[in-house]
């Protein structure tokens, strides 16, 4: 469905084929066709795997006789291939998180993980053409949306399953999930591994420009609700947006230190941003509001934090969407020394800079010169250059 979804939004087969041929496997064919899944059109892509013979000559330079490949025998084939070091590189990525995961639920180390559903001749080209698509594209960044995932049972090498699969489920671990009433197998470890090997999970789309949109037909035409992948494919605005939550309480009777104490245990939650308001409460009482912001996975520590470390009988919590700048650290080569320096840019502009606090408290301390002098100097230097 995902390869269906790039040739759907432009990926010409001959060249995905192409592509392919540099892995240098026999023993399959792939095509595209126009179908209609719930009355929406969209792309199937068919890996028809050929049988016998053909299908172990595939494999012939791994020296095995049949699909049951490990995690070193399919970095071999990939990394022999002629293929962009980029592609090569982010296929292997997502195989070797097949394998841990796989080693998890089977106990056992990556090594040694038998590659069966994941790892057969169609999940290769499965997951080596999907970045291949993502590199044509030139996709620098990839969110996902709620993933579904059906309910009922699975078949596959060691028995039946619930759904979600063992390896699927762990890779969906902290990632968001929706409910979906469709006794059917909706996502797959291949599938699963893509996206949360490459991309970020979000409830709402990201701000962009949408360029081009595809959908990714899969093999059956469920009632109601189309069994299509749809994937939206754009420029962003130049600032990166995120979904997070801001969570607050009011504190009336609480020392000042126990307060930093709280600050900087609210940091070690994983709050990216915690901050005190001065309030009057009831009776005209002084009051600190204490403000932090997290991410919807680090949302339970911080409310722990804060209904263990403070005297609050409650909380409040609200979702925001942050714009932000992408951020990169640069280290610049000063009069000073050698200092990092964390730069914001939009569209490649840069729009703001700050130098790193521990580097310029260093500098200031081994020179004997003021913090702000340190600050300057290392500012006015930046933008120089």
């Amino acid at each position: 469905m995902t390869l269906g979804a790039f040739v759907d939004a432009g990926l010409d087969i001959n060249l995905l084929k192409e592509q392919l041929a540099q892995l240098h496997l026999h023993g399959y064919e792939i095509s595209a066709e126009k179908v209609k899944r719930a009355g929406i059109h969209g792309t199937k892509v068919h890996v028809v795997i050929s049988s016998g013979d053909d299908h172990t000559h595939a494999f012939h330079h791994t020296h095995h006789a049949n699909a049951h490949l490990r995690l070193p025998d399919i970095q071999t084939i990939i990394e022999k291939s002629t293929l962009h070091p980029d592609i090569k590189g982010d296929s292997i990525k997502i195989f070797h998180r097949l394998a841990t995961v796989e080693a998890k639920v089977h106990d056992t180390t990556i090594e040694n993980v038998h590659f069966h559903e994941v790892g057969a001749l169609d999940s290769i080209v499965d997951i080596v053409g999907s970045v291949v698509a993502i590199k044509h594209f030139g996709i620098e960044k990839i969110y996902f949306s709620p993933v579904p995932t059906g309910y009922g049972y699975t078949t596959c090498e060691h028995g039946t399953f619930p759904i979600p699969a063992p390896a699927t489920a762990e890779l969906l671990k902290k990632q968001f999930v929706k409910a979906v009433n469709i006794e059917k197998e909706l996502t797959t470890p291949t599938g699963a591994a893509i996206i949360t090997t490459l991309g970020e999970g979000l409830h709402t789309n990201p701000e962009m420009k949408i360029n081009q949109i595809g959908y990714g037909a899969g093999s059956s035409d469920n009632p109601g609700i189309p069994n299509l992948l749809r994937i939206f494919i754009g420029e962003t605005s130049g600032h990166e947006s995120d979904e997070m939550w801001i969570i607050e309480t009011n504190i009336d009777n609480m020392a000042g230190e126990i307060l930093g104490y709280v600050m900087e245990k609210l940091f070690e939650a994983g709050a990216v941003d915690v901050y005190f308001t001065s309030i009057q409460m009831k009776k005209g009482r002084p009051g600190i509001i204490i403000s932090a912001i997290a991410s919807e996975l680090n949302l339970p520590s911080v409310e722990s934090v804060l209904f263990n470390q403070t005297t609050t009988f409650g909380i409040r919590k609200y979702k925001v969407v942050r714009k932000i700048l992408s951020r990169e650290f640069k280290e610049l080569d000063s009069r000073l020394g050698k200092i990092k320096v964390k730069v914001g840019t939009s569209n490649g502009d840069i729009k703001s800079i700050s130098p790193e606090y521990e580097d310029c408290k260093r500098i200031a301390e081994e020179k004997g010169i003021p913090l702000k002098q340190v600050y300057s100097i290392i500012s006015k230097e930046f933008w120089k250059l």
